[in-house]
Order: structure tokens, then sequence, then C-alpha cells
């Protein structure tokens, strides 16, 4: 049997293990075939086969949280893509290009986002797949973070929570930083709609992980004075904090 008929084998196992969220059975398989795909001949079958198994390989890897795996099978994959016909794509490649701006925009690789996005045609960019990260991106740069947050509950595909996970705590601690240096005190309850949590129990365990030296009190918040700096309590508090969001998403755009 050629390397290419037992890869086909495997693949379908492969396939199994995914739809069936087997992490570490798939793995095995997916190895089995990169073994077999050093002796596959030039061609856009054997093309078409190690694809598909790295889209399978992207797909566990965001399932195993391994952000190092994810961006070795993306790289491996970007060379076949460029060598098989649009026609030929798998059903997945939309799919796989939206996570990889999802990771390139956790990851504040801005200049790599923008640089994937040069490549993608235009029905790429459209899918919807593709589209939600592109979305993201221009809400986070003009600092529409209630957008970006409620995005959260809209995702094209399970596949892209972890990375909307990472997001959001980055967008969080971002409000959070803001809120600081904007109010003296607060209720939770309002603090916790404004970072977007869904009980006030969200915000209390997010304070005991990320904000220590928040004081709770009763039901209110009490934010100590950031070490460099004072509090700005001259200006209206929205207004201070929109103003920050934004000055904070320009020098980001800047720099």
């Amino acid at each position: 049997m050629s390397s290419i008929d037992n890869a086909k084998a495997i693949l379908n196992d492969l396939n199994a293990k995914v739809q069936a969220g087997d992490v570490e059975g798939g793995k095995s398989a997916l190895a089995q075939i990169k073994i077999l795909m050093l002796d596959f001949p030039t061609g856009s079958a054997a093309s078409e086969i190690a694809a598909s198994a790295l889209e399978f390989g992207v797909l566990l890897s965001v399932a195993d949280e391994d952000l190092d795996a994810f961006a070795r099978n993306v790289s491996q994959l970007k060379s076949y893509y460029a060598v098989i016909p649009a026609a030929s794509a798998s059903s997945k490649k939309y799919h796989i290009l939206g996570l990889n701006l999802m990771y390139l925009l956790v990851e504040n690789r801005l200049s790599e986002f923008h640089a994937e996005l040069e490549l993608l045609t235009p029905s790429e960019a459209s899918a919807p797949h593709v589209s939600f990260p592109i979305n993201l991106e221009r809400q986070l740069m003009v600092g529409l973070y209630d957008e970006v947050l409620n995005a959260g509950k809209h995702v094209p595909d399970p596949s892209y929570d972890f990375f909307m996970d990472n997001l959001l705590q980055t967008v969080r601690d971002s409000i959070a930083d803001c809120l600081e240096v904007s109010y003296k005190t607060m209720s939770i309850a309002d603090a916790a709609s404004m970072m977007k949590f869904d009980t006030t129990e969200d915000l209390t365990e997010y304070i005991e992980e990320c904000r220590d030296d928040w004081i709770v009190e009763g039901g209110a918040l009490c934010f100590q004075p950031p070490q460099i700096g004072s509090k700005a309590t001259d200006i209206p508090s929205m207004k201070l904090m929109q103003q920050s969001l934004s000055y904070a998403t320009e020098l980001e755009r800047i720099v």
C-alpha cells in the first residue's frame, strides 16, 4: 500500500477522532500522517490529503489549547494552500483562515494580521469565519470594547471560544484600568455590567485573581489609587474612561 493510501485510511480515523473530541487519539493519528507525508509524491492529490490532515491538526491544537502546535500546523498548512487551486480547497479553509486571524489578534501581532488580510480574496474576507475577526479588530482599533465583549456571544464556531476568552480577558483588563482612574467607588453590580460579566460572582472571582488591590465593601468597590498619577476627580468619570480607551487604542495604532 502506498503512503497516500495509508494516509487516506488514517485521515478517516483522524476525522472520526476530531468529531468525537478525542484530542489525544487525534494527535496520535496526525503524527502518523505527518510521517507518511515525508514520502508523499508531488501532485494535487497528495497536497489535498496533507492539507486536510493539517486542518484537523489546527482544530486539535485549539481544542488542546496548544498555541505552539497551532502556529506550527498553520505554518505548514499555508504552503499547501498556496499550491492547491481554489476550486479544490476544502470547506474548512475559511474556518482555518479565521482562526489564524483570531490567533494573531489575541497575540497582538497586528502587522502580521494586516499582512494576512492583504492575501485574502474578497470571497474569503466576506466569509463569516473570516469576517468575524476582521470586525473584531476594527472594533478594537476604535475602542468599541462593549461591542467586542458582546461579540463573544456570537462566535461563528465553538472553536473560536478559546481565542475569545483570551481576548475578552485583555479587554476587561483595559476597562478595569480605566475604571481605576475614573472612579473612586462603584457598585459591584455596575462594575459587573460595564465589564460584561454575567454575574457579580464572576466579577468577584476576577477581582480575586486579577485585582487584589480593589476593596470590596458590602455591595460596593473601592479602587486603590494607582501607583503613578492621581485620580481624575474633576472630569466626568464616563467621559474620562471613553477618552482613555480611545487614547490607548490610538497609541497602539501609532506604535
